[in-house]
């Protein structure tokens, strides 16, 4: 990509994005990023190559791709500032969950395309799972800009907007679930008698090995597990005590709580 891009936030969200970025072969003197702390700014300067500004005017001035990357309370107070340095045919992309394009259109000047982001944590290893979406001015163009970007911290799925909130409660906020369980199959390994050093090691690559399993392999989720589970073995009456104590229910009311807060956040906006 030739376009400059500007990163506003350099917190742990952005500097994820400037290092899969330089890593991924851009050009460092095309990235800016906006850090209104010195000492941050001076930090990630030294540390990419890249150019690290205070002020959003300066950044966005000749970027063709303006990425926000802030918590979404912050976004209404950057957005004039923005408008206002944005030259003509740049695209705006945000990380800010919950905030909708159209928040972002209202501000912006007429036909800007605006692509939303909905990233995860994972993103600070470069194994991200993002869902994109376009806005209302966005072209499929302007989409597959804004897609190559967050390719440079993992995996992207193109969606619907009206699909963002479900994507938020599967992928988005998805990395605190596999924690959860691996919480919970840590406690249980100490309840059996492990040290718990030795049941964290034990849990945490446990599922790292399935993850690659399923990524790396052709076999479904579905029959991964079931060639791990002989009938009348271990595994089968450790997946029927899961399976009667209300797992799979869980997970979809947990999923379902979690895309209608993320509706109602959107709505609030």
């Amino acid at each position: 990509m030739s376009e400059n891009i500007a990163l506003i936030g350099g917190g742990r969200i952005g500097e994820a994005l400037l290092g899969g970025l330089v890593a991924a072969g851009y050009e460092p003197g095309s990235l800016t990023v906006v850090e209104p702390h010195a000492g941050r700014a001076g930090e990630l300067s030294e540390r990419y190559g890249v150019r690290a500004v205070a002020g959003i005017g300066e950044a966005v001035d000749g970027a063709g791709l303006v990425v926000i990357a802030v918590k979404p309370d912050v976004v209404s107070a950057i957005l004039p500032d923005i408008a206002a340095g944005l030259r003509d045919g740049a695209v705006v992309a945000s990380v800010a969950a919950g905030v909708p394009t159209a928040a972002y259109e209202a501000v912006l000047p007429a036909g800007t395309p605006v692509v939303r982001v909905m990233p995860n944590t994972a993103m600070l290893v470069g194994k991200s799972m993002s869902g994109v979406s376009g806005g209302r001015d966005a072209t499929e163009g302007h989409v597959a800009l804004v897609r190559s970007v967050m390719e440079a911290v993992g995996e992207v799925l193109v969606v619907p907007e009206s699909k963002l909130d479900a994507v938020t409660a599967l992928s988005g906020s998805g990395p605190a679930y596999a924690f959860l369980v691996a919480e919970a199959m840590i406690d249980a390994g100490v309840d059996l008698g492990l040290t718990r050093d030795q049941a964290t090691t034990l849990a945490t690559h446990t599922i790292a090995g399935a993850g690659a399993l399923m990524v790396e392999t052709s076999p479904s989720p579905t029959e991964l597990r079931a060639a791990v589970t002989s009938p009348g073995g271990t595994t089968a009456a450790a997946i029927r005590e899961l399976e009667k104590n209300g797992l799979r229910p869980a997970f979809y009311a947990a999923t379902r709580a979690c895309a209608e807060r993320s509706a109602e956040l959107g709505r609030s906006t």
